[in-house]
């Protein structure tokens, strides 16, 4: 069932089930899961590494400008050179594009990785693009579900963080 998008963005919601288990009102943005590869789990280790780089920002204005960047969005292209350049020249890009503040809570590089990792896999398997995962699933919600979802499978955490963006937007 079609309805129009939260976002605004011309994307339509497409109420489905996920893996085929019955999930009653669950809405997500894709009717279908990708399947990961190697070329796309590697992307998302990049962004993870990238994220784990950032130690020396302030992390949730990092990951916030990240996610709204223009190379964020040369990244959930389908094929992008930006993709292979690096972390350190994608830091180096984001800091001609952004102004990163340094002053301000620094997450552990574990959890950057985690976040970065899992931003990417949600771009890739569900198709949708980083300022609206971001809108989704902003940094202070990663940084707080990260204890209980980082040993899920990416899969399982991306429906769950759904399921939190959207019990928040029935409040």
């Amino acid at each position: 069932m079609s309805k129009n998008s939260k976002f605004g963005d011309g994307v339509p919601e497409v109420e489905h089930s996920v893996s085929g288990a019955e999930s009653p009102g669950y809405t997500s943005y894709r009717a279908e899961v990708k399947t990961m590869d190697s070329i796309r789990l590697k992307l998302c280790d990049i962004q993870g590494r990238l994220f784990e780089r950032s130690t020396a920002y302030a992390s949730e204005g990092f990951i916030r400008d990240f996610m709204n960047s223009k190379i964020a969005e040369h990244l959930d292209s389908p094929y992008n050179k930006l993709q292979w350049m690096g972390e350190e020249y994608l830091i180096d890009e984001l800091k001609d594009e952004k102004k990163l503040d340094t002053d301000g809570e620094k997450y552990s590089p574990e959890v950057l990785y985690w976040i970065g990792y899992l931003y990417r896999y949600w771009a890739c398997t569900r198709g949708e693009r980083s300022k609206r995962i971001y809108r989704q699933a902003p940094a202070k919600t990663m940084k707080r579900n990260y204890m209980a979802f980082h040993t899920f499978d990416p899969d399982v955490a991306i429906d769950d963080l759904i399921e939190i963006h959207q019990q928040r937007q029935k409040q």
